[in-house]
Parts: C-alpha cells; sequence; structure tokens
C-alpha cells in the first residue's frame, strides 16, 4: 500500500473511533494529565474539521487504584468494581475540564456487553449516541467496571471500540496505546524489532506474533488489539494502532505521516444487523454439521436445515445465538436459531417434511435462515 492509498482512508472519513488505553493515560500519580489534555485537544481539532468523534477511553480503574494508594489491580470482584467506582468519576471530570478549555462538552457513556446483545438496547444506544453527535458533543465511552461481571463483559476496551465502530458505522478506528504500533517481534526485549507499517490480513502466524503482553495497569495486551482489529476490519472498517504518548498524533496521522501500524479493511461489509449478530451476542450453544451442511452454507450460502446437523451442546431456547461447528470442530459461524435445543435434537437428521410429525407443529423449515446466520 502506497502513503496515498493510506492516506485516502483518512480523507474520505468523516466519522471516527478514538480509543485510549490505560498506559497512555496513566502516571504514577494517577491520570497522566499531560496525555488527557493532549488527546482532548487533538480531538477538538478534528472536530473542527467537521469530523465526529467517539472517545474510547479506559483509565477509570488504573486512576481508581492509583487514588486508592493501590500498587495494583485487586484481584477481589467486588474491590475491582469499587476502585472503578472511583476512578471514573475523576476520569470524567477530567475530561471535562479538558474538552471544556476548547469549548467542548463532554458526555459520559458506560456499557456492558449485555447493552449491546440485547438488539433493542442495541439501537438505543445508537440512537443516543447519534444524537450526542449531532449536538457536536464528545461521548467518552468506557466498560461499565462497577456492574460488570464475567457473563456481560466485553473483555477490554479495544473490544468495546471495535463494536463502537460498528454499532456506529464509523469510517476509522484509531487505537491509541503505548508502542508505536505493531512489531515482527517484541520491541520490549528484541533491539532489531521492526514496526509493520500495514497488514493486509490478520493471519494466525500474525496473531502469534502479537503475543499476549497485557500491562500493569491495563487489561489487553497487543493479542486483543489485533483481535479487535480483525473484527473491525473485517467489517469494512480501517485500523490504526499508534502511540498515544506522542506529540500530535492525531494530527500527524490525518496528514498522512507513516506512523503507527494500519490494518486494511476487507471490501466486503457486514450489514448492521449481521455485525450484531457475529459480534455483540455471546453464543449459548453449538450445533454440529455434517459435511454436506457445511459446504451448502459455507459455498452456496443455504440456511441450516434439520437433516444437515449431527449434534447439539447446550440448553438454549428458540431465539438464541449459537456457534456452528463442522464435523472435524471447524468453527464455520454464528446464528440464531429457530428452534429450541430440546427441538433441534428431536429433528436432527431428519428431512423438514418430518418436522411437524415431530415436534406437533412447524413453524419454520430452517433452523438457522441464511438471513440469521454469519460465516466466520
Amino acid at each position: 500500500m502506497t502513503p496515498d492509498e493510506r492516506h485516502r482512508y483518512f480523507d474520505q472519513a468523516t466519522r471516527v473511533v478514538v480509543k485510549a488505553g490505560s498506559n497512555i493515560l496513566t502516571g504514577e500519580n494517577g491520570l497522566n494529565l499531560t496525555v488527557v489534555r493532549s488527546i482532548s485537544k487533538e480531538i477538538c481539532q478534528l472536530m473542527e474539521r467537521g469530523l465526529e468523534v467517539l472517545f474510547v477511553s479506559s483509565g477509570a480503574m488504573a486512576c481508581g487504584t492509583k487514588k486508592m494508594d493501590m500498587k495494583q489491580r485487586p484481584a477481589e470482584l467486588p474491590q475491582r468494581q469499587a476502585v472503578a467506582a472511583v476512578g471514573q468519576a475523576g476520569l470524567i471530570l477530567a475530561y471535562e475540564k479538558a474538552f471544556a478549555k476548547h469549548g467542548r462538552q463532554v458526555a459520559q457513556i458506560l456499557l456492558t456487553g449485555d447493552d449491546l446483545s440485547s438488539r433493542k438496547r442495541y439501537l438505543n444506544a445508537r440512537n443516543t449516541l447519534y444524537t450526542l453527535l449531532s449536538w457536536k458533543v464528545v461521548p467518552v465511552i468506557n466498560e461499565n467496571d462497577t456492574v460488570a461481571v464475567e457473563e456481560i463483559k466485553f473483555g477490554d476496551n479495544d473490544n468495546l471500540a471495535a463494536m463502537i465502530a460498528l454499532l456506529m458505522d464509523a469510517h476509522l478506528l484509531i487505537n491509541l496505546t503505548d508502542i508505536d504500533g505493531l512489531f515482527d517481534k517484541d520491541p520490549r526485549s528484541h533491539a532489531d524489532a521492526k514496526r509493520v507499517e500495514t497488514v493486509t490480513a490478520v493471519t494466525r502466524s500474525l496473531e502469534q506474533a502479537a503475543g499476549r503482553m497485557p500491562g500493569a495497569l491495563g487489561t489487553g495486551g497487543m493479542m486483543s488489539k489485533i483481535q479487535a482489529a480483525k473484527k473491525a476490519t473485517c467489517s469494512g472498517v480501517p485500523v490504526v494502532i499508534a502511540n498515544g504518548r506522542r506529540k500530535n498524533i492525531l494530527t500527524d496521522l490525518f496528514a498522512g505521516k507513516p506512523v503507527g501500524t494500519f490494518f486494511l479493511p476487507t471490501e466486503q461489509k457486514l450489514c448492521s444487523r449481521k455485525r450484531w449478530i457475529a459480534y455483540s451476542l455471546k453464543t449459548r450453544g453449538t450445533l454440529t454439521v455434517d459435511e454436506g451442511a457445511a459446504g451448502a452454507i459455507v459455498h452456496k450460502g443455504k440456511s441450516l436445515l434439520p437433516g444437515g446437523i449431527t449434534s447439539v451442546s447446550g440448553d438454549f431456547s428458540h431465539g438464541a445465538p449459537v456457534d456452528i461447528l463442522s464435523a472435524s470442530g471447524e468453527h464455520l459461524g454464528i446464528g440464531l436459531v429457530n428452534y429450541s435445543a430440546a427441538e433441534i435434537r428431536a429433528i436432527k437428521g431428519l428431512k423438514t417434511g418430518l418436522i411437524e410429525k415431530t415436534l406437533g407443529a412447524k413453524p419454520y423449515d430452517e433452523v438457522v435462515h441464511r438471513n440469521n446466520l454469519v460465516l466466520v
């Protein structure tokens, strides 16, 4: 990719998600106000150019840890949630002051995975964010760590930022961290490590190279950033991983300077509903299918019929999201089922003409309709 081709994505972007990680937002004495003010100023400069910016900010738990004079995040869930509550207040106050210097207002948005797994709440969140953007207010978005438990967590703010980019049909996701981008080796232990300028596809070897190396205050290492980039680019959103401690980093990116690592998006873009199915929902079980069914749904775009199902795992009701696996265990996709787990166990392997005889009714021929099926 040439610099001009890369710059074209920045020139054409009108709605951008910017994510700042804990490691750049916190210092020895709490929040790194220098970075907070710098990023806030640059976001305001982008808005003055007519861009809409959604800001995903980590730092609440890290800020609270420092305010409570703790050396590291507590291990127990109630203490972590309490620390997040202490830190979130300081975090949003710092942003309110920083953006006010440039005549901008901020809004605090706290989300859990549960908020986006419900289609109604998903749409409500999107409508609220659209309204804030129309008011020229900066949404400062974070995971609601005070109430989030494992079942409803996004996992980390890298994933949350990707989710927001998909939710809001963003044209670009900028992930600011404490290193200059993705390297072919860990730059902290290899002096000859080289920065990767462009990633055309997130491969398994690339994920392995990223490794899992979270910082002391953050939850996501480079691996989580790669996974978030994969999620966004597969839905047509380009991603940049860059150093948020670098002065004027956002300005430099939009000026076309070759900083950070740019992840090229795929040409095919999922529709909003299929993005919601693929990335917002936590699956409740699995359906294993035979070779014929796998070929039909993967290569021919067909729905999943009961005859191709060989086994069912989990206990779920109709409408639930499930993983679809091949006979060899390969993950083929995610779909919303038209029948419960018990009903699918009763009709698996049967032709559609036998559904009514077996269940007493046949509301659907398909166990998973192709419109509710997303291949991965």
